[in-house]
């Protein structure tokens, strides 16, 4: 239902999605600048893609219902949720995708923000690779401009590693990112 919406409104341009493995755990990283960063770049994926996010909009009535179905999982943000990070590794140790913004939160300017620990210490801990993903315009889908969707080649985590390489690791795919 979304990738007809986003073809057929916002004449998305989809390149490299040939960087996405074929089999295997992957953490998808975008920035995130739009409301819909998530549903859209799970869409552009042929594989599904799980995603976390922020437990309130779970209880919006109908979009709540909707998240639920588009493979969301609710995690409660300004805490450790053992939970919820317990259910992200396990998607990714069994083969999954999971979508996580290095930024940890949406740009309130459409500039890529800091880096934040989370999409490193997933792709450390599971020994799996990240995809860079860069999204433009989707800040501006009220005005039905042309979003775009960049996919990068995979970014491996180091085999030994350490806390302080999660944040780093984070920030060399938004420098990535940057680039792209």
């Amino acid at each position: 239902m979304f990738r007809v919406m986003f073809s057929l409104f916002y004449r998305w341009h989809i390149e490299g999605a040939e960087n996405i493995p074929q089999s295997g755990g992957a953490v998808i990283a975008p920035n995130h600048i739009g409301f819909f960063d998530s549903t859209l770049t799970g869409s552009a994926v042929k594989r599904p893609v799980h995603f976390m996010a922020k437990k309130e909009l779970f209880d919006i009535p109908v979009f709540g219902w909707i998240i639920k179905r588009t493979n969301a999982f609710p995690v409660k943000r300004g805490m450790q949720d053992i939970a919820a990070v317990r259910n992200a590794f396990s998607l990714l140790k069994n083969g999954r995708l999971l979508l996580i913004f290095p930024e940890g939160t949406r740009s309130e300017n459409g500039r890529i923000g800091k880096a934040r620990a989370g999409a490193g210490m997933m792709a450390c801990n599971a020994q799996v690779p990240l995809i860079p993903v860069k999204i433009e315009n989707t800040n501006m889908m009220l005005k039905f401009k042309q979003i775009k969707i960049k996919f990068g080649e995979p970014v491996y985590p180091p085999k030994d590693f350490v806390k302080n390489d999660y944040i780093s690791l984070s920030k060399r795919v938004l420098d990535i990112i940057s680039g792209m």
